[in-house]
């Protein structure tokens, strides 16, 4: 069911997404084609927001963090996974795959790589600042408009 929470959870992860994207766009190798890297970050963030933050509103400030902080790790999570298969199916239509197993594990293997690259402090602090911040504006919207 729409609510005011989730929409503003929605909002809040869909910017976030697109942030951490623009963040992470220098720490990759030069001549690195993004694609469609910031749309599907983006739509990653909103679809996070709606379906995972946006029904577990309603328990105070506390869980309100708890709820920004567990979005934008999932929101993280999610999107290393999708990035990762997309790069693997990019290289899998080159065929560098010698099997399906293989281009399987290259999806894990990916997606650690691409964690590793952003994990340093200047992706990492406004993630959890605004996973908090996402939590608590969630939280609030659910309290003025419910």
């Amino acid at each position: 069911m729409p609510t005011a929470a989730r929409l503003t959870a929605a909002i809040c992860l869909g910017i976030l997404a697109f942030v951490l994207s623009v963040q992470v766009v220098p720490l990759m190798p030069e001549g690195t084609d993004f694609g469609y890297f910031f749309h599907i970050n983006v739509t990653v963030g909103l679809l996070t927001g709606w379906i995972f933050m946006g029904r577990r509103v309603g328990h105070g400030l506390v869980p309100a963090i708890n709820n920004g902080l567990t979005g934008a790790a999932v929101l993280v999570l999610w999107a290393l996974f999708i990035q990762g298969a997309w790069e693997m199916f990019d290289r899998a239509m080159r065929n560098r795959y010698g099997g399906p197993f293989e281009a399987l594990l290259a999806i894990l293997t990916l997606s650690l790589e691409y964690f590793f690259v952003i994990a340093v402090p200047t992706v990492l602090l406004p993630l959890v600042l605004g996973g908090c911040l996402a939590g608590i504006l969630a939280e609030s919207a659910n309290k003025r408009w419910s």
